[in-house]
């Protein structure tokens, strides 16, 4: 087992993809696992459910302050970095903020991860960041530009730097999906930006997955992007108003729709993959691995050369109306 004996830091460990790194690195026996966040009632909420689990630690801390990371990481090994802010709109009207907790703080985290000779970090990322059009994709794509370089400053440190990529994860905390059942309970209406609109989209399991895969396979970095299904808005917004109705017994035909424009920042799709990446990148069955521009080029086992092409939403094949329902249903969303 991977994390057995281990010390693991997860920082923003109170999010959603935070808590799902820690059920899945606890079935491996580690020895302490650090929740790093600045989220005190979500760390109250943790410790109530998970009571006086020995190697399970709560730190009150922001990736701004650069003390306080470097004191959470004493004797670690692996790094999850996955704190930000990630809303769109939020980011826009508060620029400097995301500038200093995904920018300033992601540079925190690389810096105390080399003093404190730490193993392995892994940094997650977001298809915003490519081509992007909003401060919250400009402050990623720099974020991931610093993780890359990284690995080519490091000097003497043996630490592995990597970087994952991936769309929206559903359910997760300020998705779509609460959102829109919520406004089908409260007010019998969802207010969406446009019906058209396609985004990458993927379950919190696949996310947790590629995340832990990519510190196992990390050789420096690298940039792991998971091939990931493609929903049309108007298709999620169908199954999730017949799959809300049915279960709250709630006539369909009452459930209006208003599309209201896109927010400042949005985009109609999205990408994942830039043209440029691809003619570098290596393919693996559930992913693509973009390696480092600063490093020699990294063989991996089973991958081929990736075709060139941009990997966006909207040259994907969209997931079908049963298959998005299916997706729901599997993640027991509703």
């Amino acid at each position: 087992m991977f994390f057995k004996e281990k010390k693991v830091l997860l920082i923003g460990g109170t999010g959603t993809i935070g808590q799902s790194l820690l059920r899945w690195i606890l079935a491996e026996e580690p020895t302490v696992v650090r929740i790093f966040s600045r989220d005190e009632h979500k760390q109250y909420l943790m410790q109530d459910e998970y009571g006086t689990r020995e190697e399970i630690r709560f730190l009150i801390g922001d990736v701004r302050d650069y003390d306080r990371v470097y004191k959470a990481m004493e004797d670690i090994d692996y790094v999850f970095h996955v704190a930000a802010m990630k809303h769109v709109p939020s980011c826009e009207y508060n620029p400097y903020e995301a500038v200093m907790t995904n920018i300033v703080g992601t540079h925190h985290v690389i810096r105390a991860a080399i003093a404190r000779k730490v193993k392995k970090v892994v940094f997650t990322s977001s298809d915003k960041a490519i081509s992007p059009t909003n401060t919250y994709g400009a402050t990623k794509l720099t974020a991931e530009r610093l993780v890359a370089a990284a690995q080519y400053s490091r000097g003497r440190s043996q630490t592995t730097f990597a970087t994952v990529r991936f769309g929206n994860v559903m359910g997760s905390r300020g998705s779509v999906i609460p959102l829109f059942v919520k406004q089908i309970l409260e007010n019998q209406r969802i207010t969406v930006t446009n019906l058209a609109m396609s985004r990458f989209m993927m379950t919190l399991d696949q996310a947790t997955r590629l995340t832990i895969k990519a510190l196992k396979e990390s050789k420096g970095g690298e940039v792991f992007v998971l091939k990931m299904p493609v929903v049309i808005l108007k298709d999620l917004v169908a199954v999730v108003v017949e799959e809300t109705c049915k279960k709250y017994q709630i006539a369909p035909e009452q459930i209006k729709i208003d599309e209201i424009g896109l927010r400042k920042g949005e985009k109609m799709y999205e990408e994942l993959m830039t043209y440029d990446e691809s003619t570098i990148a290596w393919e693996l069955p559930d992913m693509f691995v973009i390696p480092s521009l600063f490093t020699d080029e990294y063989q991996y086992s089973a991958a081929k050369q990736a075709s060139p092409g941009s990997y966006t939403s909207n040259t994907q094949e969209p997931l079908s109306l049963g298959l998005v329902r299916e997706l729901i249903q599997g993640e027991k969303l509703i």
